[in-house]
């Protein structure tokens, strides 16, 4: 029971409880791959079984996300044009990271995101372009990223571009690049909440003791 309230309130430091896919990253073009990263923000897994991708024609089940399986609490995975191991390989990326690959529909300098759930339903969506929204990033050949309250308000005005070892911890990839798919730095790495928890409690049966 304790270990329970511990666990429960570890995941209430992180601002978010219940398990939310969110659209944390993303690049047009790119030399090493153009990539969308989808991470969950949320405090339990989950199933990605059904999920589907689409730009700005808004059609369910264009692109299957169900062979990422789940989402650990934290755990990004990316949808990527090139074959997985290129990209891996562009980005220096663990086999532990999540890709779908060969993305057909492909992103335009002025584009929409949309990230659909097993029943169809929209969980995500990020309208961008500096042609549409004047003053805002379009991203090519560099990723964009935004602060973890503004995931999932549709708010191109809150994304920037990211830069070499900007507070997302971006990064140059083979190609010059610049970006950090694979991780939103914001929020733990997954099991970093249990292994928080697990300390905590053994920190607590020590002052006991």
């Amino acid at each position: 029971m304790k270990k329970f309230v511990v666990v429960s309130a570890l995941l209430a430091l992180t601002g978010v409880a219940a398990a939310q896919v969110r659209i944390t990253e993303w690049m047009y073009s790119g030399n090493s791959g153009e990539y969308i990263e989808i991470t969950n923000i949320g405090g339990s897994d989950v199933s990605m079984a059904g999920w589907s991708f689409d730009d700005d024609s808004r059609t369910p089940d264009t692109i299957d996300l169900s062979g990422l399986g789940s989402l650990k609490a934290g755990e990004s995975a990316i949808i990527t044009e090139i074959t997985a191991h290129e990209f891996r390989t562009n980005w220096s990326l663990g086999p532990w990271v999540k890709i779908v690959a060969l993305n057909i529909a492909n992103l335009s300098r002025n584009d929409e995101i949309n990230i659909f759930d097993g029943s169809d339903s929209l969980v995500d969506r990020l309208s961008y372009g500096d042609q549409t929204f004047s003053g805002t990033i379009r991203t090519q050949n560099k990723s964009g990223s935004t602060p973890l309250a503004n995931l999932g308000a549709n708010d191109i005005f809150g994304w920037t571009i990211a830069s070499n070892g900007d507070a997302y911890g971006s990064y140059a990839s083979d190609d010059a690049d610049i970006g950090n798919p694979g991780e939103y730095a914001p929020l733990p790495a997954p099991g970093a909440l249990v292994m928080g928890a697990m300390a905590m409690c053994f920190a607590a049966r020590r002052k006991r003791g």
